[in-house]
């Protein structure tokens, strides 16, 4: 009997979509790099939530891998912003993955710095412990210790026979400077690796984190702009969205089968949006195993709501609401939009909301930021930082 076909899309966090669609142009940006003879350019790779930031970067790392290139890296939790001690304890600790296999000789190891004076004749292997001990052995600040460290074990991993060294970290938008408490993380890793690239050692750093991230990077330091290339992660073309729908059923042994109408009726709820692609297309599949014949739109957006969008609005004030309605009613809300743009809508008659001025605009909006609702570009206009929201607030609130 053959085995059940089970469904195959998967909207969860991070989660491997079965079908990786419309990304070709970003996976040749990441193979550009990887060509680098001296690294100059590193990646900061952004977008919404559900542009599949996490997903892309995960299919990168076989193809580094099979460039010859050595991956390590993890998600940047708040925790390793606390201080630049954190963020040294995470790159050890990641760089230890990839050098815990290299053994090298005790008079190599005495040699470069590795290991001070022993009688002992035992081969070292370059562990999480050796790093750490050099790490402390080594004199002067955190930046200093960290240079020698990963300088050096670069070195032997070149020498072992490595191409080059990925550094790839996930929600980086995580990190950030504490200047009240003296403490400088994320200067800190931009200094080691702009240190370490310039003196040749082939690392590359990679960074995915939403649109506020890049603007944290220039704040941080200057020179960030020279340094990474900008890829931001746009919604799926139509095509590419179809794709994303209809490349998983394609097995024979698939029960559902999508009529063209249907399909385009999920394109456009999805927004185009790989995250929702993959939570309708999974509230379809299931309905259509039960007998609909049909798109259960109301349905699923009903449900998407409940578990997507509400916990978020749930957290605003009644207030803040009315401004996020006020953003919902613009014709540029996708897009961009500006102080003046709410300002100017809340003075009409029917919009039936308090008016709001200028300044308290502003305000209300780096709370908004603050939050994660949306987000100041570079242009000095806002965009909605969660996609598909204004949709959601037109249906909650009833306008259009």
């Amino acid at each position: 009997m053959p085995e059940e076909f089970r469904n195959p899309f998967r909207p969860g966090a991070g989660h491997s979509p079965p079908y990786l669609a419309g990304r070709e142009a970003e996976k040749e940006e990441f193979f550009r790099l990887l060509d680098q003879n001296i690294v100059m350019e590193n990646m900061v790779l952004t977008g919404l939530i559900g542009t599949g930031k996490t997903v892309l970067l995960e299919s990168f790392k076989p193809s580094a891998i099979a460039a010859g290139w050595k991956w390590v890296g993890t998600d940047l939790s708040e925790s390793a912003a606390i201080s630049e001690k954190t963020m040294a304890e995470r790159l050890l600790t990641d760089l230890s993955v990839a050098t815990s296999g290299v053994t090298i000789g005790k008079l190599n190891a005495r040699n470069i710095g590795f290991l001070e004076n022993s009688e002992s004749s035992e081969d070292v292997k370059l562990n999480y412990d050796v790093l750490h001990k050099v790490y402390n052995q080594t004199p002067g600040l955190v930046l200093d210790k960290l240079k020698f460290v990963l300088e050096h074990a670069w070195k032997l991993l070149e020498e072992s026979g490595a191409k080059g060294l990925v550094f790839a970290y996930d929600e980086a938008q995580n990190l950030s400077n504490q200047a009240s408490k003296e403490q400088f993380p994320l200067s800190v890793l931009l200094d080691v690796f702009q240190s370490l690239q310039r003196k040749e050692n082939r690392m590359l750093l990679v960074l995915t984190g939403l649109p506020t991230l890049f603007s944290k990077l220039v704040r941080a330091r200057t020179y960030s702009e020279r340094m990474f290339h900008i890829v931001e992660l746009q919604r799926l073309s139509e095509q590419a969205s179809r794709d994303a729908i209809q490349k998983p059923i394609e097995d024979a042994s698939c029960p559902v089968k999508l009529a063209d109408e249907s399909v385009g009726t999920i394109a456009e709820l999805s927004g185009g949006y790989p995250y929702f692609i993959q939570f309708i297309c999974k509230e379809v599949y299931d309905a259509f195993l039960q007998g609909s014949e049909s798109v259960p739109t109301e349905e699923i957006m009903r449900k998407l709501d409940s578990d997507f969008f509400a916990a978020r609005w749930a957290k605003v004030t009644d207030r803040q609401r009315d401004l996020l309605t006020l953003v919902a009613s613009l014709d540029s809300c996708d897009a961009e939009f500006t102080v003046q743009d709410i300002a100017n809508l809340s003075g009409r008659n029917d919009m039936d909301i308090k008016p709001f001025s200028s300044s308290h605009v502003n305000q209300m909006l780096s709370t908004l930021t603050e939050a994660g609702l949306v987000y100041k570009n570079r242009w000095g206009k806002y965009s909605l930082a969660v996609p598909l929201m204004g949709r959601f607030i037109r249906r909650k609130t009833g306008i259009h």
